[in-house]
């Protein structure tokens, strides 16, 4: 079969590589219907995030279920499923607890020996703990696939930032970061009640997603103009709720520069080149929480898969570019370059 593989900074190649089979009797094989490019991926793809030569890549995808494993019973041959960016087993302490990202038996996709989502097949491990089925009838719905293949990453995540920052009803929210993840997060506010929800994004074409998901306010300035700009907009006191979705060392000071005494960040930024960025003081003295971290997204799943069937929610818009599998090397440079937000990729 054809998938995705990284040689290189750079270096992205879509090759022919073994068929997957069911190893274990607790495996599936999953055909791969859509998968996409996350901005984490790009870590890798500049080199800023180590990779074995033909190593595979990607890990969100949704697809049919084409074989299982004997000891399987949660999902059968021609289920349509969704994959969380991490398996799980669905039994242990963490897992029972909704920390499936903490599973004593669970991994990351594309992982050395493991199938990435960005190819034609993926062996998945532990498939009664990690898939969840989907009604079989939206593999027929374009638009709906694509927001249904959100929840197995950045729909979730934003919804594990929101909440980690205390988004709910009455609140005023802020956003750090104008990508997949945080236009989500708006998303996420705007469905647990926010009134207010000020996006911080400097390209239109982003900040047009961003309202069309709910936020009422748009800051454009970066830094300490950024800063200013929230401050005035909320009585010269900050948001209440504020996500960090970026994981820079000035997105992280931004944002604890733009909470209300007493708030709280939720972070979902993959932290690179912030190990300076923030002032445990500062949030002392103010009273500032930090929660978030790598989202348990299966956990959410089933909270948030029936908003985007009756059509609550909608986190599609955030796939800007279409391409098909083989295209993906050229979706990657799309995404390096910011001239694609979200790189959706199809498999038939």
């Amino acid at each position: 079969m054809r998938a995705t593989t990284i040689h290189a900074p750079f270096d992205m190649r879509v090759e022919d590589v073994p068929e997957p089979l069911v190893q274990l009797p607790t495996d599936a094989v999953v055909r791969v219907l859509r998968a996409c490019i996350c901005g984490s991926d790009l870590w890798a793809y500049r080199g800023e995030a180590a990779r074995k030569p033909g190593q595979r890549i990607g890990h969100e995808f949704l697809g049919i279920v084409e074989e299982t494993g004997s000891e399987v019973t949660g999902v059968r041959t021609g289920d349509l499923v969704v994959a969380p960016f991490m398996w799980s087993d669905g039994v242990c302490d963490y897992c029972r607890e909704g920390l499936t990202t903490s599973c004593v038996h669970g991994g990351f996709w594309g992982a050395v020996g493991y199938d990435g989502g960005q190819g034609e097949a993926v062996r998945v491990p532990f498939a009664d703990g990690t898939l969840v089925g989907l009604p079989r009838e939206a593999a027929s719905d374009d638009r709906l696939l694509s927001a249904l293949l959100t929840l197995s990453d950045v729909m979730g995540t934003g919804h594990h930032a929101a909440l980690g920052a205390g988004a709910g009803k009455g609140a005023t929210v802020a956003v750090v970061g104008d990508g997949a993840v945080g236009l989500c997060a708006v998303l996420a506010a705007k469905r647990l009640g926010a009134e207010r929800i000020i996006a911080l994004g400097r390209h239109e074409t982003r900040t047009d997603i961003a309202r069309r998901f709910g936020a009422t306010d748009v800051v454009a300035a970066r830094g300490e103009e950024a800063v200013a700009a929230v401050r005035e907009l909320t009585r010269g006191q900050g948001a209440h709720a504020v996500v960090e979705a970026v994981g820079t060392e000035q997105s992280m000071r931004t944002a604890v520069e733009i909470t209300r005494d007493g708030g709280a960040i939720g972070f979902v930024g993959v932290p690179h080149g912030s190990g300076t960025g923030l002032d445990l003081g500062v949030m002392f003295d103010r009273n500032i929480a930090l929660r978030g971290g790598v989202a348990p997204v299966r956990a959410y799943i089933p909270e948030l898969l029936p908003d985007i069937l009756d059509g609550t929610i909608d986190p599609s818009p955030v796939f800007d570019l279409t391409v098909g599998l083989e295209g993906v090397p050229d979706g990657y440079k799309a995404m390096d370059e910011r001239t694609a937000l979200k790189v959706l990729v199809t498999n038939g």
